[in-house]
């Protein structure tokens, strides 16, 4: 059949050492026999490809599988976990947040350093040194930052709202000061990634993260990809006027006056209804504080009333990431890019 190409040895051997890599990532130290079994290759391919990756500094033997049983497929092979760091960082307006991680997803420090009272303080300089406060001694292969406003998705430049000292080359000034890549996302962005993987939208190709804290935002996921827009506006729901006030000063006026649940879930359904009209995601995860704050007992409010306005069958779930979801996605997308790097991308 002519057009039909066929893997070279190079490339299957790329693609095996990429199937194993993920495996011991995923279920931790292997056997031989049991790296077969799982990837149904032959003795001879695991054989080599087990060499390979020895050799290559990925792989090391971390023990035996049992007291019993001895000799070479006895061995436990295991991930050189700190073959490459990353660090996910969350620019909030009153602080920084990082997170280092081993090319495993293991912690291996974190720090907090609250924004200055400066009117405007150098950004930059302020998460350079908070990456490499909690650091120590590791270099990042990549750093990955989420903070609020637009982030560009082809030009990298962006607009970061309400940030003091906020510039549209951030990304770039802070890639100078560590001598590393850095990648700039807007944080719902992160967050939603979080929520994908470990939260309320497992296993969803389809859904939208309502964003309730400081600052009001959406993400779109659809078919399993995060759209960000032509610009990177996708999701900026805030921007939307209700009764004459914007969506985010509504629902800021609202948490600070202390409004209870089921009085905040009337100009909620309003944001949501919004999604789901243009959308139609089929899932809507309300995050941050108040989306975790309100529970259940918020989401199912909001569907209820949801329920009355759009014939669209949509599901409200309150987000289920623990800790900080921004900071857990930008870890995870840091991951990712780091692993395509070193492991090899197929």
């Amino acid at each position: 059949m002519s057009g039909v190409k066929t893997a070279t040895p190079t490339m299957a051997r790329a693609i095996n050492d990429r199937l194993a890599l993920d495996l011991l990532l995923d279920r931790g130290p292997l056997t031989a026999p049991q790296l077969r079994t799982l990837t149904g290759l032959s003795r001879p391919t695991v054989s080599d490809l087990i060499e390979r990756l020895r050799a290559d500094g990925l792989i090391e033997v971390t023990g035996e599988a049992g007291a019993d049983r001895r000799g070479p497929n006895a061995r436990l092979y295991g991930l050189v976990t700190a073959r490459a760091h990353v660090a996910g960082v969350d620019l909030r307006r009153d602080a920084v947040h990082v997170s280092i991680a081993d090319i495993a997803g293991n912690a291996e420090g974190s720090v907090t350093v609250p924004m200055p009272p400066d009117p405007e303080p150098d950004l930059a300089a302020l998460v350079a040194g908070a990456v490499r406060a909690a650091a120590g001694p590791l270099v990042p292969h990549t750093v990955v930052l989420g903070a609020p406003g637009m982030v560009h998705p082809r030009t990298g430049l962006a607009s970061c709202g309400g940030l003091r000292g906020a510039r549209p080359d951030l990304q770039t000034a802070i890639a100078d000061r560590l001598g590393v890549p850095v990648v700039l996302e807007n944080e719902v962005n992160l967050a939603a990634l979080a929520e994908h993987r470990d939260g309320a939208a497992a296993g969803h190709d389809d859904f939208a993260l309502l964003w309730l804290d400081d600052g009001i935002g959406a993400a779109v996921v659809l078919d399993g990809r995060l759209r960000r827009g032509a610009s990177g506006g996708a999701g900026e729901v805030g921007l939307l006027r209700f009764a004459g006030t914007d969506f985010c000063h509504l629902m800021e006026a609202g948490v600070a006056a202390g409004r209870r649940v089921e009085d905040l879930a009337g100009p909620i359904v309003e944001g949501v209804f919004a999604l789901v009209a243009v959308l139609d995601p089929g899932l809507v995860v309300l995050g941050g504080t108040l989306g975790r704050q309100g529970g259940e007992r918020l989401a199912d409010l909001v569907a209820e009333r949801l329920g009355g306005l759009s014939p669209a069958d949509t599901e409200v779930r309150p987000s289920l990431v623990e800790g900080d979801a921004i900071l857990r996605g930008a870890v995870l997308s840091a991951l990712d890019l780091v692993r395509d790097d070193v492991f090899g991308r197929v």
